[in-house]
């Protein structure tokens, strides 16, 4: 392992979050200088005084920036403008007073839901501005690629070196597990396992189940954010993903199945299924920072079912 980063101060912003927990022991291991995570009672990021109050106070050489607003299809749905607002307003400023900080190296976290709605798969990076992005998903995903617009014009103009990676659907242990706002793998985790408990005879589910997605454990994701901020230093968006495609019912089924569920699975067609397909083209990420996803989908369900049940009297 380098020693990139034991002379360095890192400001990882959404660090107490569930990507941020894996990406600080990650950091841990690496022997971080010093890792300061702003703590939203503390800092609120979409007031610009507070966020040039958090650089002077941590005072990093590398700012991770991987605070967001995210939720799924309902919580995008309800709350469109918060999604839209917050995300721009955490992103932009932040990305600028780093700049005018004269901070190393900032890392900007996207998301696929930038990308369009019916973008061929795989996702190559330069499809993000061929088409208008999946409409419940378009206000969060919009905000979010504005950061890349940013990174590649700063980087023009002022020579600051920010970078912009994009990883897809994330999921592990410690994720959201509220069913108001959570994604589709811990909801159908919490689901079968609470119905299962309850004697249900069936789990009713969003969609008609033929949507496709690529999943990515939160572990290698954070490993693959420290390798891109360890060796890349350019201006091109890169995917961060595991490279593999499952539809949503052979998801509910496999999950279901791990649960130990043994009642019907019935599927909800008034209610959206969202994009049509998703998965990534991750050969950049192998090509420029030789980053490759290590977790067996399967092992890294087990392990997340596991969390959830040791940890469910806690969960809201």
């Amino acid at each position: 392992m380098s020693d990139f980063w034991k002379d360095k101060n890192v400001c990882v912003t959404g660090g107490a979050g569930f990507l941020g927990s894996f990406v600080l022991e990650k950091l841990a291991k690496r022997e971080a200088k010093d890792v300061f995570v702003p703590r939203i009672q503390n800092y609120d990021l979409t007031d610009v005084s507070d966020v040039r109050r958090m650089l002077e106070d941590s005072k990093p050489d590398i700012v991770i920036h991987l605070a967001a607003l995210a939720g799924g299809i309902g919580a995008n749905r309800a709350r469109p403008a918060e999604f839209f607002y917050n995300n721009l307003m955490m992103g932009v400023p932040l990305m600028h007073e780093a700049y005018v900080h004269e901070v190393d190296k900032f890392v900007a976290i996207g998301t696929i839901c930038s990308y369009p709605k019916f973008a061929p798969v795989p996702f190559k990076e330069e499809y993000l501005w061929t088409g208008y992005p999946e409409e419940t998903n378009a206000p969060y995903g919009l905000a979010k690629a504005m950061l890349l617009i940013q990174a590649q014009t700063y980087r023009e103009q002022y020579d600051f070196n920010a970078i912009y990676l994009l990883p897809v659907n994330l999921y592990g242990p410690r994720d959201n597990f509220n069913l108001e706002t959570s994604h589709v793998i811990p909801a159908l985790v919490r689901k079968f396992i609470e119905a299962q408990d309850r004697g249900d005879k069936t789990v009713t589910l969003w969609g008609d189940g033929t949507p496709t997605r690529e999943f990515f454990y939160a572990g290698d994701a954070a490993e693959g954010i420290l390798m891109a901020a360890e060796k890349y230093n350019g201006s091109e968006p890169v995917n961060l993903g595991a490279g593999m495609e499952i539809s949503i019912k052979d998801l509910a089924g496999t999950i279901s199945k791990l649960t130990g569920f043994e009642g019907e699975l019935v599927w909800d067609t008034s209610k959206p299924n969202g994009q049509p397909r998703r998965m990534l083209d991750v050969s950049r990420a192998k090509e420029y920072f030789d980053f490759e996803a290590k977790m067996d989908f399967e092992e890294g369900l087990k392990r997340t079912i596991e969390w959830f049940k040791e940890n469910r009297e806690s969960i809201k």
